[in-house]
């Protein structure tokens, strides 16, 4: 059974039973809201980057997903919804974690930051890029879903962090030249790291490159590249037969040699059909959670990693 689709209801479920109005954190909490500082809760790692950078020392984050944890699979408790409660504003990502969407739905929250209202989200299966452009959805594809993994496009998480500092000044005026200063500089250094990707990847030998989780269409599309997904956007789906099949023809027919698996996911599926097909594998990282496993210590140096990781795979010049 699909996880995500376990957690909306098991979410509401919580949010009624116990009531947002009558619930209060826990000691170990505590310090979470009324800080003296603008408290704001992030979903999961990306929302806090964005948070903690434009909020500078003006602001207390707190991230509802644990370093190492599968942010699709988290399930909200009901201390983490009195958090919500405590707090100044929330940024998330709406349908990327259900049990999030249901409980801010909810929560009382004044400042409820949706990142995807901040910039376009579009339809993405397991096949994106060139190759999707060009044929209809084969047999063994899912189906389009909106995808949410936006902050993966140095572009578009520019457009989120442009519109999370709105919020922030908006919320939080006494300190709106502090966020709009700090929005800017994060903004440029985005710029900076979209110009390294086109120019790293501007000619390569292939332009298709092999993942596990369908995470990186916005990536692909940006810069001109195809990402062929043994899974789609849900992390933990198990491909079918025929999609094996079709992924280790299309690995022969478009010089295909490397499987990229990311750190939060069992690479277990990546390293099966990469030994049946002879292919090499490697990590690609959503960048969902920063962990030891991580080839870096923040969204930028992650993001570096995955440049270095795609020029190798796709033969770059």
């Amino acid at each position: 059974m699909n996880v995500r689709r376990r957690l909306i209801p098991a979410a509401v479920a919580a949010v009624t039973a116990l009531g947002l109005g009558s619930l209060s954190a826990c000691a170990g909490d505590a310090a979470a809201g009324n800080t003296g500082r603008f408290d704001v809760v992030a979903s999961f790692y990306p929302m806090a980057f964005l948070a903690e950078r434009i909020g500078g020392g003006h602001v207390h984050v707190t991230t509802l997903t644990s370093p190492g944890q599968e942010p699709h699979d988290l399930e909200i408790s009901p201390r983490q919804i009195a958090l919500l409660e405590e707090s100044d504003a929330v940024l998330y990502l709406r349908n990327l974690q259900p049990s999030v969407d249901a409980a801010v739905a909810q929560s009382p929250v004044r400042t409820k930051i949706d990142a995807a209202s901040l910039t376009t989200l579009e339809e993405h299966g397991t096949d994106v890029g060139g190759h999707a452009a060009a044929h209809d959805t084969a047999a063994g594809e899912e189906p389009g879903a909106e995808d949410p993994h936006v902050w993966l496009d140095p572009v578009r998480y520019a457009q989120v962090a442009e519109g999370v500092g709105r919020a922030f000044e908006k919320a939080d005026p006494e300190h709106a030249a502090d966020y709009r200063r700090n929005t800017a500089a994060l903004v440029k250094r985005l710029d900076e790291l979209n110009t390294r990707f086109e120019k790293g990847l501007a000619r390569t030998r292939t332009r298709v490159f092999l993942t596990t989780h369908a995470a990186f269409g916005y990536l692909a599309e940006r810069y001109g590249l195809t990402e062929e997904a043994i899974n789609g956007l849900d992390p933990e789906s198990e491909p079918s037969a025929a999609r094996v099949r079709e992924l280790q023809t299309m690995a022969r027919a478009d010089r295909v040699g490397t499987v990229f698996y990311e750190t939060l996911v069992s690479d277990r599926t990546a390293r099966t059909i990469a030994g049946d097909a002879g292919l090499r594998t490697d990590v690609l990282d959503p960048v969902e959670g920063i962990t030891d496993r991580s080839r870096g210590r923040d969204y930028f140096t992650v993001q570096e990693a995955n440049l270095t990781a795609l020029r190798k795979a796709l033969g770059a010049t």
